[in-house]
């Protein structure tokens, strides 16, 4: 069985796909695979990967299949992975040459997650951005989800875990197929689940900003879809929450980050959509999840219940 096994989705990368796995193959360990999954493309990603597997064929297994999305090819790369670990990899993006190295001793440690941080670059590799977040040693889940969720902005992000896969196949979780940010519904849960994590202070995913790429810049249309799926998974969040009996102090906290997340999404919309989003979030009475400590709080909480769009208004100008 391997140590690790690194899903890469593929879709019409043929542009930065030799980087992406070569940034894996430069790890060098024998115990780490990489699971190729055509889904679908179009161009001459077929030929790249082909040439791969046939230098590495201790290495890489590659599977192709009709276009399904990266969410339902990220499910079957699940089933089809061999290691006991498991970190995803867009195609558009790569990993530091010493990430494997650095997680592998918390790996032999039987942690079941391992988080680790993201810098933006541009197409060149100029720096553009490094996304902080808290860092800390060995904790359960639960105890781990509640250091990160008010401050971690890439809390959902599957990029940045390296995730005992038994979390996935124990736990029956998968990726929602047919959702805009199907990863807002799953990773919290595959957070709170695991028995141990550690996160650490180290940049070990490169994500690259590609100007006009389809699928990391937002329409009108996909925005909306992303706000209305967060509902949805909002919903079989707080069905989850009973499925897997989770405590009351963690399914407190969980039903306050997917409610602050979702009213975050109404300034993300046009004025005409925010009025029946605001209905949306009323029908499900989810202001009720946030908690008020002091006068302050009591009084954001106020307002909070008289109007979201106050609510937001003072929320950005404490902020700023």
């Amino acid at each position: 069985m391997k140590k690790l096994s690194v899903i890469i989705p593929v879709y019409n990368a043929e542009k930065t796909l030799k980087k992406c796995i070569e940034s894996v193959l430069k790890q060098k360990d024998e115990d780490l695979e990489i699971v190729l999954i055509n889904d679908g493309s179009a161009d001459t990603s077929d030929k790249i990967i082909q040439e791969y597997k046939e230098k590495n064929p201790k290495t890489i297994a590659y599977y192709k299949k009709k276009n399904t999305g990266v969410a339902d090819t990220r499910n079957y790369g699940i089933k089809k992975a061999k290691g006991r670990y498991i970190l995803f990899l867009d195609a558009d993006d790569y990993l530091d040459i010493h990430l494997y190295g650095l997680v592998k001793q918390y790996m032999e440690k039987q942690i079941d997650l391992i988080k680790f941080k993201l810098q933006k670059e541009d197409k060149k590799g100029a720096l553009l951005e490094t996304i902080d977040g808290p860092i800390f040693e060995k904790k359960t889940g639960e105890e781990g989800f509640e250091e990160l969720y008010a401050t971690d902005v890439l809390l959902d992000s599957p990029c940045v875990y390296v995730i005992k896969k038994e979390i996935f196949t124990k736990n029956k979780l998968e990726f929602k197929v047919g959702t805009e940010h199907e990863d807002f519904g799953l990773m919290p849960f595959v957070i709170v689940l695991a028995k141990t994590m550690i996160s650490i202070h180290f940049y070990g995913y490169h994500y690259v900003q590609v100007e006009g790429s389809i699928t990391r810049n937002d329409n009108d249309e996909k925005t909306r879809k992303k706000a209305y799926d967060a509902l949805r998974q909002y919903d079989e969040a707080l069905r989850k929450i009973d499925v897997y009996k989770i405590n009351k102090k963690t399914a407190e906290i969980l039903r306050i980050y997917y409610t602050n997340a979702i009213l975050l999404k109404v300034e993300t919309l046009d004025k005409k959509d925010q009025k029946q989003y605001i209905k949306e979030i009323r029908k499900r009475k989810m202001t009720k999840n946030i908690k008020a400590k002091n006068i302050k709080q009591c009084l954001r909480k106020l307002i909070l219940s008289l109007n979201i769009k106050w609510y937001l208004n003072l929320r950005r100008k404490v902020k700023s």
